[in-house]
């Protein structure tokens, strides 16, 4: 009897431990019903953006800290007019009497570039840099006449400065096409550490269409406002980056501020050689009376090779040799400290017309690199 009521009870157990199993296994059984209605994800349906960058070019620095420095060459100044655009001035092809000439033994200076990355989606890349370039004057043997300006001895104690903000924006559109968009301001003289004044800022901006045909190529068209050599101009641009199948020879070009070929001696070292366009509009505080802004328009043609190594990690170093040639190095007064537009034809009058004679110029620099 005993035994009957323990085979009982062991039944009765076994049956109520079984429920929670049950239930789990209830539970557990998937209703593959309720994924009916789904459609499987299609990857042609997928949003695709043009790349920023193609195979093989030279890497991206993100920050870079150069020196620059011209040999030796002859510096001419007329007399300074004030004010330059009244009877008094000269004009564009007129020749203004030589009141003042030096012997710059040198020009050179400390640069520091920065293009450091805000945004960087697959849709949208923003990247904003500080920048600063000194232009320093070692002038010897000058010879002014009586009512010289008195620049040589200006640039030579003061030199010239330009510290500049730039903002770029790459905005893909599809899989191929893209824009390119890119702003600066620019703060340029013979200012010291108090950055005055304030009211002389330039402003830059250039826009370009683009298409990425490929993974080794690209090219666009746009428009820009720019001081590259000097005086306010609108000029347009023309973008073509390409590398070869070997990977071994390229262009980088975004013309008319610089063209250059490149040649890939292997992932880690390559050679650049072509030319750059460089300049600003630099306010004399001396020269700027009360609210006018006298002004310097620099401009410089650089033809020039670079070589580019990697030292170690995305440390790499530079170096560039080549040919300063002048531009242009006259002066403008501008009434109010507003800008005007000249352009290439203008026959607005010069407030002072100077040159200088070419020369060798060398920059030695390091970056923190992206590849």
């Amino acid at each position: 009897m005993k035994k009957n009521y323990l085979i009982l009870l062991m039944a009765i157990l076994l049956s109520v431990g079984s429920f929670p199993l049950l239930a789990q296994e209830e539970e557990e059984e998937e209703d593959w019903s309720m994924y009916d209605e789904l459609e499987l994800v299609d990857e042609s349906n997928v949003k695709r953006f043009a790349k920023p960058t193609i195979v093989g070019l030279s890497p991206t620095r993100f920050l870079s800290v150069s020196y620059d420095q011209q040999l030796g060459y002859d510096m001419n100044l007329s007399t300074a007019r004030f004010p330059a655009s009244g009877s008094s001035g000269w004009g564009v092809d007129e020749t203004a009497p030589i009141s003042e000439t030096g012997r710059v033994n040198f020009t050179g200076g400390m640069r520091f570039n920065s293009n450091i990355p805000i945004i960087s989606k697959s849709n949208l890349v923003w990247q904003s840099g500080l920048n600063y370039m000194r232009v320093g004057y070692n002038i010897g043997s000058i010879e002014a006449e009586q009512g010289a300006s008195g620049l040589t001895q200006i640039l030579d104690e003061r030199g010239l400065n330009n510290l500049n903000w730039t903002n770029t924006f790459f905005v893909p559109i599809s899989e191929e096409n893209f824009f390119i968009f890119q702003g600066a301001l620019d703060l340029s003289g013979d200012y010291g550490w108090d950055l005055q004044p304030f009211n002389t800022v330039r402003w830059s901006l250039a826009a370009v269409y683009a298409k990425r045909v490929s993974e080794r190529k690209r090219w666009g068209l746009g428009l820009a406002r720019t001081y590259r050599v000097g005086n306010l101009n609108y000029v347009p641009v023309v973008m073509y980056d390409v590398t070869s199948a070997d990977r071994k020879w390229g262009t980088e070009i975004l013309f008319p501020a610089r063209a250059h070929g490149r040649y890939n001696f292997s992932k880690n070292a390559l050679l650049l050689f072509g030319y750059e366009l460089e300049g600003q509009s630099y306010r004399i505080n001396e020269f700027s009376v009360g609210n006018n802004s006298y002004e310097i328009r620099r401009g410089e043609l650089r033809p020039r090779i670079e070589l580019q190594k990697q030292l170690s990690g995305p440390f790499w170093m530079h170096f560039q040799a080549g040919y300063r040639i002048d531009w242009t190095f006259n002066a403008d007064e501008l009434e109010g400290s507003r800008e005007f537009f000249r352009g290439f034809f203008g026959t607005q009058e010069y407030g002072m017309i100077n040159n200088l004679s070419n020369t060798v110029y060398f920059n030695i620099g390091l970056s923190f690199v992206t590849l």
